[in-house]
């Protein structure tokens, strides 16, 4: 079975060697596994709650993109897209928040912390609180949900959120379904053994404390920062407790296990803390140095970046437009004609219960969708420039006939006249893509009187 992992990067800084060791490193090293469907977006809509500054958002989706793509993402093996790029995200966040019972969210750590804070300050409790702090868990539970995530990979302060969109779609099952789970319920995938970095300070390396290493600034940079992580008072030639050392740690994370305990035997033998930063910095140069030049080579290029981020966004959505339409349905936003066709009950086309409906893109391009009778969708067509010319082959459709289906990867595609004329949506393995192609089959067989 494939497993669908679901990863969010906020965009509100710029990456530093810690996020490199505990998220970025095992995260792309995951993604390589050949049971595993990767899904990883620039939660860039999450941003907009904690950062007011437009040019400090912008250039960390630049960074942050930039950093994943150079530290080794394959982009052909995973989805890697912004969240903003989604459109159904902020219209299944609307349908979630429609079920999403109040005394839930009241309960989210952050919404209550921000409460108490301004409690014991003698302010008002909701005194600078916004909507959009209030309502991330739902937002978080759409990221989550609109691709059915099987694991979602978080920090332990995160886990509530998880829990969260588990109880938000369960309750649109138990609504909506009819018998039918259109949600997986999602698990928090904690990883104990992920890397914690100290930094220069010996605190958790975090913006918050102004203690961090970027993770692909210069050389100069780096090794400036370097020289001002704070170490004890032993001179050269005195022994150094390596385990109580945050220099030392730092360079555990990044080092073999020879080097480390080369590095472990020379501390305690009376290294000089100069020489035991010089050391740190070859490392990290020896191990970064490459992904370095390639994130500089990206950010040169941010014309790059968006077409990678736009092809990305674009396989989502292969994904999210047909499931969105599928919970759209669900909830009663149908199109008018799809009633009609529906009561047409002596039409072929509804002898099995399969049924076209046809709709109108903003841009003004026309395109059907055929749903099995369960509201399930087996295709979605290509943009037609008229809604005749969408409509003539939808009728080709329904007169039966030999069907032109062909496999690609986990979804399929029909060709009418040696033109790719409709595909479905991505399944999660070859043999739910092949069941598909049954179910089609028998929805557009001819119909015995």
């Amino acid at each position: 079975m494939t497993i669908r992992i679901l990863t969010g990067i906020t965009t509100t800084g710029t990456p530093h060697l810690g996020n490199y060791a505990g998220a970025i490193r095992p995260a792309i090293v995951a993604s390589r596994q050949s049971d595993v469907d990767s899904f990883y977006f620039l939660a860039d809509y999450h941003a907009l709650i904690k950062c007011d500054d437009p040019l400090r958002i912008q250039r960390s989706r630049l960074e942050i993109a930039a950093t994943w793509l150079a530290a080794g993402l394959d982009v052909e093996r995973v989805t890697f897209y912004r969240q903003s790029d989604i459109p159904e995200i902020p219209e299944l966040t609307w349908l979630l928040t429609c079920v999403a019972a109040k005394g839930l969210l009241n309960r989210a750590h952050a919404y209550k912390a921000s409460v108490d804070k301004n409690v014991e300050t003698g302010e008002d409790p909701d005194a600078g609180i916004t909507m959009g702090l209030y309502s991330y868990p739902v937002l978080m539970a759409a990221d989550i949900l609109m691709f059915n995530a099987h694991q979602v990979p978080v920090g332990r302060d995160q886990i509530q959120h998880v829990e969260m969109a588990r109880d938000i779609g369960q309750r649109f099952n138990h609504l909506f379904g009819k018998g039918k789970e259109f949600f997986v319920m999602p698990e928090a995938l904690i990883e104990e053994s992920v890397a914690t970095l100290p930094g220069l300070d010996g605190r958790k390396m975090s913006k918050s404390y102004d203690n961090t290493i970027p993770l692909f600034s210069g050389a100069k940079e780096m090794k400036d920062a370097i020289s001002r992580i704070v170490t004890d008072s032993r001179a050269p030639g005195e022994a150094k407790d390596p385990d109580n050392s945050h220099l030392f740690t730092l360079y555990q994370a990044f080092s073999t296990p020879e080097q480390c305990a080369e590095f472990r035997s020379d501390l305690l033998q009376g290294l000089g803390w100069g020489e035991a930063k010089s050391r740190l910095f070859s490392v990290l140069d020896a191990q970064l140095g490459e992904a370095r030049d390639k994130y500089h080579g990206l950010i040169e290029r941010p014309a790059d970046l968006e077409d990678i981020l736009l092809t990305g966004a674009e396989k989502a959505r292969r994904v999210a437009t047909p499931f969105l339409e599928e919970l759209r349905e669900a909830v009663g936003l149908r199109s008018f004609r799809s009633v009609v066709q529906s009561a047409d009950a002596g039409k072929k086309k509804a002898a099995k219960g399969a049924r076209f409906v046809s709709f109108r893109e903003d841009d003004g391009s026309f395109r059907f969708r055929l749903l099995a009778a369960d509201g399930e969708q087996l295709l979605l067509s290509r943009t037609f420039a008229d809604g005749k010319a969408a409509g003539a082959v939808s009728k080709q459709l329904q007169q039966g006939g030999e069907l032109d289906l062909r496999a690609e990867g986990e979804h399929f595609t029909l060709w009418l006249d040696g033109a790719c004329v409709a595909e479905s949506p991505v399944f999660v393995d070859a043999a739910a893509r092949d069941s598909a192609i049954e179910t089609l089959k028998q929805a557009l067989a001819p119909q015995q009187d």
